[in-house]
């Protein structure tokens, strides 16, 4: 094995193996290093079906964590590998693409955040999930999209709340809570940000027994056309317990490819963005995750995930939290 490995691109770039079935590879190599691979419902369909475990960011870390794996394999983008290194200190935890950011996350730099927060001395700070550790590290208290409602619910009346960094997923939790005092930062996930109003209201006349199902991240206007609104987890649980044939998916597309698997019989239908003719809303970021990447990943063992301890205890304090209220 080379002693330098060019990373300088944010991956491996190195020469792949000639006539060899990357899958078998891949598996070898994870049973040889012990590792486990992770992967989020939005990425590639071929990226799903060699994890071992596919679902939403902070599950995946917690199964990771209850594993015996040395290795945590993250198919996913950098705040959810970054995760994982929280909980799971003492694994290795590579990331096949350090540039698959999320642009959620990255609305909310922890530098600025820091300074925001200035503002508000005598708020607790509820953060979203999807968010860098350097802002989980500032917050009291993280929350997922699935128990979001609950952990602001339950904090005391009177408690003044700072929300970030989603601003859809805010208001949606001060629209169900009556927190309307709960400031909220101004970020946005780029998918789920420009689904079409337009463009669903269409959907749903074409196809007038398709339930409507849809991410929180969205918006207002979106989610008033829902006929459920929660988290991708949700949202399959759902698909299992509705008599609906069809369904209109106001999420990121690569969820449908675990929705066709579980419920072959069903049909499920991509709700477009504003800004485009195709069908469908991709994460570009998720879509970086490739078998290429991560046989190199696995290879080398590269890139690495690494937190300073100080940082990395701060941010796991927040999610205890969450943990202890959820």
């Amino acid at each position: 094995m080379k002693t330098t490995i060019d990373i300088s691109k944010g991956y491996v770039d190195e020469p792949l193996p000639k006539d060899k079935d990357l899958r078998v590879e891949i598996e070898r190599l994870k049973k040889e290093k012990n590792a486990v691979i992770l992967s989020h419902y939005y990425t590639r369909p071929e990226v799903q079906d060699l994890a071992d475990f596919v679902g939403d960011s902070l599950a995946l870390s917690q199964q990771a964590a209850r594993t015996d794996a040395s290795i945590i394999l993250f198919a996913g983008v950098h705040f959810m590998a970054e995760t994982a290194k929280i909980l799971s200190p003492d694994k290795k935890v590579l990331m096949p693409d350090l540039t698959a950011g999320c642009s959620l996350a990255d609305s909310c730099p922890a530098e600025d955040f820091e300074r925001f927060l200035q503002r508000y001395p005598d708020h607790t700070v509820v953060s979203y999930v999807n968010t860098t550790v350097g802002v989980k590290a500032l917050t009291d208290i993280t929350c997922t999209s699935s128990n979001a409602v609950k952990i602001v619910g339950a904090l005391p009346a009177d408690e003044k709340i700072v929300f970030a960094p989603d601003r859809n997923l805010g208001n949606y939790i001060k629209a169900v809570t009556g927190r309307e005092d709960m400031v909220v930062w101004d970020g946005a996930c780029h998918v789920h940000d420009r689904f079409s109003v337009e463009k669903i209201v269409e959907l749903k006349k074409a196809h007038p027994g398709a339930k409507v199902l849809a991410h929180p991240e969205c918006k207002k206007a979106v989610l008033i056309l829902a006929d459920v609104v929660g988290s991708t987890a949700a949202l399959l649980d759902y698909c299992g317990k509705s008599d609906a044939q069809e369904f209109i998916v106001v999420t990121e597309v690569g969820i449908i490819h675990q929705m066709q698997k579980m419920y072959p019989d069903r049909t499920f239908i991509p709700a477009p963005p504003s800004d485009s003719t195709c069908g469908c809303n991709d994460c570009a970021y998720m879509k970086q995750i490739t078998l290429e990447k991560i046989y190199l990943t696995l290879l080398y063992e590269l890139p690495e995930i690494r937190i300073e301890e100080d940082i990395r205890v701060r941010a796991e304090r927040s999610i205890r939290r969450m943990l202890e209220l959820s």
